[in-house]
């Protein structure tokens, strides 16, 4: 079967891969139709993703079809289309215990510690997979990164009334802003890009976006009285404005780096201790957001297949996810189709 591979540092190969094995207990065979290109994929090839080796097949944006299951299988069927969680937690660590899976300590994600989904087949633990009766293999392939968002709003804790600043209208930035709107928040909007910025406010008209060419924290100030920002959620992954982002956050309000770096973060303490700010990272997502993601884009409360802005095949992804990894290239979401 056909495979995309990182060899290295900018280089990605089309290759053949040898056939998974049949599915065993507790384990199901799939068939991948849809892959979504995420950040870390992109800094992976760029050798910026840290907990990252080479080589290593990419992907764990999945909408996948179930071929075949293992003995003990019963939360799904052949033919099912579903969701992947990519996140293959031990389930028996200090996190693992205490329900906290995304932080385990012997986390295993597909695509980034383990081979991914750029392939036509793979056998996972049948407990990862998601079903929908009636979504799309495209909008299969969202729930991840949505998964993403609503586990960084949670994070921030955020009540409906309070205002949030997301920076970064990237994909993570755009899944933490749909969530944060449901929740019945003010959503203000922080991007150096004008371009991003417009498709933001015009997926979601009900957010601020503010001028990148002007003060944001006047900006924000001006918008709230002076109260700054109840939450702060960072999906940027860039240091600068990590460190940057307190000055966002108003007195006694919650700061969630969701974008992850390598390097150090620094920020101004006495501004941290004045205002005494939380400080929370998000990883991954938990298991309960998968099923209630995918009840919600069944109902129509979310759709973001309008995120979708490039696609391709798996052969041709060596050479799409180089050039579209670059900012030049306009993506928002890029989609991979093997059906």
């Amino acid at each position: 079967m056909k495979a995309v591979i990182l060899n290295e540092p900018g280089k990605l190969d089309l290759h053949e891969a040898p056939e998974p094995g049949s599915p065993g207990v507790g384990e199901a065979l799939i068939h991948v139709h849809r892959i979504g290109f995420c950040g870390t994929d992109y800094h992976a090839f760029h050798g910026r993703q840290p907990f990252f080796n080479y080589p290593r097949i990419l992907g764990h944006e999945l909408g996948v079809e179930v071929l075949a299951v293992g003995e003990g299988v019963s939360n799904i069927a052949v033919g099912d289309k579903c969701s992947i969680e990519p996140y293959l937690n031990c389930g028996s660590c200090h996190a693992c215990r205490k329900g906290r899976t995304n932080c385990c300590s012997n986390m295993q994600v597909l695509g980034v510690h383990v081979d991914g989904g750029m392939r036509e087949r793979l056998v996972v633990p049948a407990a990862k997979l998601h079903a929908s009766k009636t979504l799309s293999y495209d909008a299969l392939a969202l729930v991840e990164t949505l998964a993403i968002g609503a586990h960084a709003i949670d994070r921030v804790a955020l009540e409906k009334g309070e205002t949030v600043v997301v920076i970064g209208a990237g994909p993570i930035g755009l899944a933490a802003i749909q969530f944060a709107l449901l929740r019945g928040a003010q959503v203000i909007v922080i991007d150096r890009a004008v371009p991003r910025l417009e498709t933001c406010k015009g997926l979601y008209p009900a957010v601020v976006t503010l001028d990148p060419e002007k003060s944001f924290v006047d900006q924000l100030s001006a918008l709230s009285g002076g109260d700054l920002a109840d939450g702060v959620i960072d999906a940027t992954g860039n240091l600068a404005s990590m460190g940057g982002s307190l000055e966002y956050v108003g007195q006694t309000g919650r700061l969630v780096y969701v974008g992850l770096a390598q390097g150090e973060v620094s920020f101004n303490d006495p501004l941290f201790h004045r205002r005494e700010m939380t400080l929370f990272a998000s990883r991954n997502a938990l298991s309960k957001d998968f099923p209630e993601i995918i009840s919600a884009m069944e109902q129509g409360k979310i759709d973001p297949l309008a995120w979708i802005t490039h696609r391709c095949t798996l052969p041709e992804i060596p050479e799409k996810l180089p050039l579209w990894s670059e900012p030049k290239a306009g993506v928002i979401k890029a989609v991979a189709s093997l059906s």
